[in-house]
């Protein structure tokens, strides 16, 4: 690697240029294990992400569906007043972010191809349960409705910040933000797929003697529990240990990862590391990137069905409605990501996609009378999703490629799940039903996130920035210390992706 390279700057608004410590460059690596770098990343793509991309669809479809079923009468037949069924969506991320840090430190002991296939199958039984609730008189169906949103939450916690964490041990850090954002892009499709199932699944209303909301989370959870028997099968473990791989692979793959992070190490777990994220101030940017957008995100998934359904639309129009915004938001979500990945460079597209969702927000909160134009209304939906979604994935991958140290890594993966979704357990006590169907209140506190979020951004790419700037100015003026082993993120070679 020439001195010119290793100088290069990361300036603010420039395009990544993140040095590493190897000497070797990814040409001389490919010529000497003989592998083509190119034809190796699509083998990994194709034996590592539809595994994790199917498991985190059914996990957003397991938690989301609670909206469509609510549409079909399921506040109803459980007695559960407005304010109870959202205390049941708070419950739920209550128990999400309560173990969050602690599922990653069980995925690095015990590795992904149990852990991963584990909590699936967990919260695919949890979902399938919230169809068999019952009501004996008093509060029964209130209590259960509880416990298995709460419980639901516990089980799908340890899913995202692990496959986050997983991804990060396979793929260089200028690799990760596409498979993580394509991944994330599932959370989109699920919300489409859910109006479609939904819609059809409601005709079984009465088959068994089951409401149609009943079968709802009962085929959903279901298909979930066999997928995730299935997983046991197909989610690779660790580049050490996978089977798919030769071992001119593996090593084409270690030292790809060794001359550009810490993803070969051999590091042992350390309660130190966990405080190092606990203590780094960019971590704690990182999460209230997410922060700022889980509020709008999930009261979005959340309550989409039943905001269309406020502007005049029959139950299954609405459930059909939800679909188009969320196949929008999909494909955008990756396309941002292509792009962004292309360019190098996240803070700009995070900003320029919040300012889009901004934009629906201000629609909906501008049309006066929503259920005599309900396409205005429509249309900021629609702004709204194709604005968070992209926003969300890219946020999300950030701290992916530029927190170095493996363990130090995970606990700020699963920390940025945990304070990002403390948003979503404000955000599911906003959209109250005697606030339809302008819902001020609600729109307007997801708009002043989005406020917030463009902020944070703004301050983390100067930042992020302003630290490269200056190691590359010490590494101009001490060029000794471009040499030894990798020390993580506080390594005066490390840049840091804006």
């Amino acid at each position: 690697m020439s001195d010119d390279h290793i100088h290069q700057k990361a300036t603010f608004g420039e395009k990544d240029t993140v040095p590493s410590p190897s000497t070797h460059s990814e040409q001389e690596l490919a010529t000497t294990y003989g592998i083509n770098e190119r034809s190796l990343l699509r083998k990994l793509d194709i034996h590592l992400l539809p595994a994790v991309c199917i498991l985190y669809l059914l996990s957003f479809l397991d938690r989301a569906n609670v909206a469509n079923a609510r549409l079909e009468g399921l506040t109803t037949d459980l007695h559960i007043t407005p304010n109870q069924y959202l205390t049941g969506l708070t419950l739920f991320f209550i128990g999400y972010i309560l173990f969050e840090v602690f599922w990653n430190v069980i995925l690095k002991r015990i590795g992904p191809k149990l852990w991963l296939p584990s909590t699936t199958l967990a919260f695919g039984i949890v979902a399938t349960l919230q169809g068999v609730i019952v009501y004996n008189g008093g509060n029964s169906g209130l209590a259960g409705f509880f416990v298995v949103r709460f419980m639901l939450g516990v089980a799908e916690g340890a899913l995202f910040p692990g496959v986050v964490f997983y991804l990060s041990m396979w793929y260089k850090r200028a690799e990760r933000q596409y498979r993580v954002a394509l991944f994330f892009a599932m959370a989109s499709l699920a919300g489409a797929f859910g109006g479609i199932l939904a819609y059809g699944i409601a005709f079984m209303d009465g088959v068994g003697g089951y409401r149609g909301w009943r079968w709802i989370f009962i085929l959903e959870g279901i298909l979930t529990c066999l997928v995730a028997i299935s997983a046991y099968c197909f989610v690779a473990d660790w580049p050490s240990k996978a089977k798919f791989v030769s071992e001119d692979e593996r090593a084409f793959i270690n030292a790809r990862l060794k001359a550009d992070s810490d993803a070969t190490q051999n590091e042992g777990f350390s309660w130190s590391n966990v405080v190092l994220a606990l203590k780094d101030p960019k971590v704690w940017l990182y999460n209230f990137v997410f922060h700022t957008l889980s509020l709008p995100l999930y009261t979005l998934s959340l309550f989409l069905p039943s905001i269309i359904a406020a502007l005049g639309y029959k139950t299954w129009q609405a459930q059909l409605l939800t679909v188009p915004p969320y196949a929008l938001a999909a494909i955008l979500t990756v396309v941002y990501a292509i792009v962004s990945e292309r360019y190098g460079i996240r803070a700009p597209f995070i900003i320029f996609s919040t300012t889009t969702a901004i934009i629906g927000y201000c629609i909906l909160l501008g049309n006066t009378n929503p259920t005599h134009r309900p396409g205005v209304s429509y249309t900021g939906v629609f702004f709204a999703a194709a604005g968070i979604y992209p926003s969300v994935a890219l946020g999300l991958s950030w701290p992916a490629m530029n927190v170095s140290g493996q363990t130090k890594r995970a606990a700020a993966n699963g920390l940025q799940i945990t304070i990002g979704n403390l948003g979503a357990v404000i955000g599911t006590q906003i959209y109250r039903a005697t606030d339809g169907p302008r819902y001020i209140v609600g729109h307007s506190v997801a708009l002043a996130y989005l406020i917030m979020n463009i902020v944070v951004v703004s301050t983390l790419w100067w930042l992020l920035s302003k630290i490269n700037r200056e190691r590359d100015e010490k590494a101009r003026l001490e060029p000794e210390i471009l040499e030894g082993e990798w020390k993580g993120d506080t390594d005066p070679r490390w840049r840091f992706r804006v």
